[in-house]
């Protein structure tokens, strides 16, 4: 928020972090694993005395140093560089925090790289002995490097006890730190076998590539069994509310993640064990890029959802993704996101300047996580099916719809900028509700629908209000929370208060409608459910889910959804507006879904 970020809204901040970091981790974890690999390899060349391993080992040093300490040192200052551009604000507090822990990293990192050139370079020149011992200081080096930054990024996951103390050992020594370090040195001897692949792939002599693929396959399984059980060990530390995430299906995104990278870790192991152990005959250069890729979705998978499981934090419980602290959030709301945002072109907002303001206000607090027509949450697509007055709902309560989205920060004024900004400017649609109701057919009507039938159908508080004076409906909406403790009250003007009472008034006048022109259910639908369902088209369609369903069917499934799909939220409805959106549910499908 006190940073200027990197602004790519058709690309995304996110995609271009995940783009960098997972390609450098699949690497890094290799040059852990790969690091045993070689000193081990040499080692089974000279105790068998065969001087083809030994010749393999040294091919395969050579493509482990151009692969590691070229590739992997450049993703390495890449991962730096994007996520200065993209979250500077948490990236300051990481560095702030743990700048000896970097720094010691970094002398370690050194060490790998001398080490290694010595290790490839003095290959028949040193002797034996000597020539392991360097390969042995390169592998710890670089386990004590991953040692380090499992400490540094698990932190960001399970904090600990560092929000109450800030200690440095306290955010080191998290809860998922010990389980991370074992899960992610197994990863890192499974990779060693994966990669080994590709050198074996190319060997010509079938003897020597037969004894090789099979050493290499046992990596990987051996691995494998440990990779398991540590990250079902890893996974008993994650905060609850991240475990919702991960196994209660909140995020579709998560879920997803998830399926590829057990999928693909299945076929990892079934191609390792047919291809490499049982039929190593068969091992080719297209079987040991199959198997690669299959490496690459497993991890892809792991560090996307680790990163996704973190939301709606950047890092848990400390700050959200909109570089925002929870123990900032009463102060923005009171003074303003616009006036907190130092980076921000508008401090002020005029009726003129308001899909500018809301532009500036996506910039700071929605970019992080969307695109505007990109390949990431693209908030386009999100938001097709919402009216303005549908946003501003989703705005005000989206923490609790979603909650691995952070809570909109600043005052409704800033709230209706962006919903203007995204309604109207990207989606094209009337927002007419945001800047005045003068002008309109029933200015009294539009105000009411926009904030009141969220919670209160137009039949019951027709039914509520009948008898009652325009005085007493006027002299309510300025004390609706002393009529009901659980009834926010409303804050707009005392002109439209008078708007309000004045179109409830005329529900109950002579000669008034006993209903409204459309099914009530119409707008509990638009008001609950449009933000993530279109009707028969669009996003998520609910008209061909419930296509042959009884009304009673229908009823009963609007009382738990969360059971029928973890990935929603209950409907935080009254039993009255259940019943008329399941009735106005029913009729629509009787009419089909075209």
């Amino acid at each position: 928020m006190n940073y200027p970020v990197w602004y790519l809204p058709s690309v995304g901040g996110g995609l271009l972090i995940a783009l960098i970091a997972v390609t450098h981790v699949f690497v890094s974890h290799f040059a852990v694993g790969g690091g045993l690999y070689l000193v081990l390899a040499e080692r089974k060349g000279l105790r068998e005395q065969n001087r083809g391993i030994i010749d393999f080992t040294r091919r395969h040093a050579k493509f482990f140093l151009l692969m590691t300490m070229v590739y992997g040192s450049l993703t390495g200052v890449g991962i730096w560089f994007i996520i200065g551009l993209v979250n500077p604000q948490a990236t300051s507090l990481m560095i702030h925090t743990f700048v000896f822990g970097w720094a010691t990293e970094y002398v370690f990192f050194l060490l790998e790289i001398v080490s290694l050139v010595v290790y490839y370079y003095t290959f028949d020149r040193l002797d034996p002995q000597t020539h392991q011992l360097v390969g042995w200081i390169y592998f710890i080096s670089a386990w004590l490097s991953l040692f380090l930054i499992t400490g540094i990024i698990g932190f960001m996951l399970t904090p600990g006890a560092w929000p109450a103390d800030h200690n440095f050992w306290s955010a080191f020594f998290n809860p998922g730190f010990w389980p991370a370090v074992v899960f992610r040195t197994f990863v890192a001897g499974m990779f060693a076998g994966v990669y080994a692949f590709l050198t074996t792939a190319f060997l010509k002599d079938r003897t020597l590539k037969k004894k090789m693929t099979r050493y290499s396959g046992q990596w990987v399984l051996y691995s494998l069994i440990g990779t398991i059980p540590s990250g079902y060990w890893y996974l008993t530390t994650v905060p609850q509310k991240a475990r919702v995430l991960l196994d209660g299906g909140a995020s579709p995104t998560i879920q997803r993640s998830l399926v590829f990278g057990f999928y693909a870790l299945i076929v990892l192991a079934v191609l390792t064990l047919i291809f490499t152990l049982i039929m190593p005959k068969l091992h080719n250069k297209a079987v040991a890029v199959f198997i690669f890729v299959c490496a690459f979705i497993f991890m892809g998978a792991f560090e996307w959802t680790r990163e996704a499981a973190r939301r709606p934090y950047v890092i848990n419980g400390v700050m959200y993704t909109t570089q925002i602290r929870p123990d900032q959030m009463a102060q923005i709301d009171h003074d303003g996101f616009l006036h907190s945002a130092r980076w921000s072109a508008i401090k002020e907002i005029h009726p003129d300047s308001m899909t500018q303001a809301g532009e500036e206000i996506f910039k700071f607090q929605c970019y992080a996580c969307h695109t505007i027509g990109g390949f990431n949450n693209d908030i386009i697509g999100r938001t097709r099916t919402m009216s303005f007055p549908t946003m501003l709902k989703y705005l005000k309560s989206v923490h609790k719809l979603r909650y691995f989205m952070p809570p909109f920060a600043g005052t409704d004024q800033e709230m209706k900028a962006l919903a203007t900004y995204v309604i109207g400017s990207l989606q094209g649609k009337s927002v007419a509700v945001a800047a005045t109701s003068a002008g309109t057919a029933n200015p009294g009507h539009d105000l009411f629908k926009a904030h009141c039938t969220l919670c209160h159908p137009q039949n019951l508080v027709k039914s509520r209000t009948a008898g009652w004076s325009l005085a007493k409906i006027r002299k309510a909406l300025d004390n609706l929370n002393g009529l009901i403790p659980a009834m926010p009250n409303y804050d707009g003007t005392p002109k439209q208060k008078d708007l309000i009472a004045g179109y409830i008034h005329s529900l109950n006048a002579p000669g008034a409608s006993a209903a409204p022109s459309h099914e009530p259910g119409e707008d509990v639908f638009e008001e609950h459910c449009a933000m993530c369902h279109g009707l028969r088209t669009g996003g998520n369609p609910v008209l061909p889910l419930v296509k042959g369903w009884s009304r009673k069917r229908i009823r009963g499934a609007l009382d738990r959804l969360s059971k029928l799909n973890p990935a929603m939220p209950d409907l935080d409805a009254p039993p009255a507006q259940k019943d008329q959106l399941a009735d106005f549910l029913h009729h629509e499908s009787q009419r089909g879904t075209k």
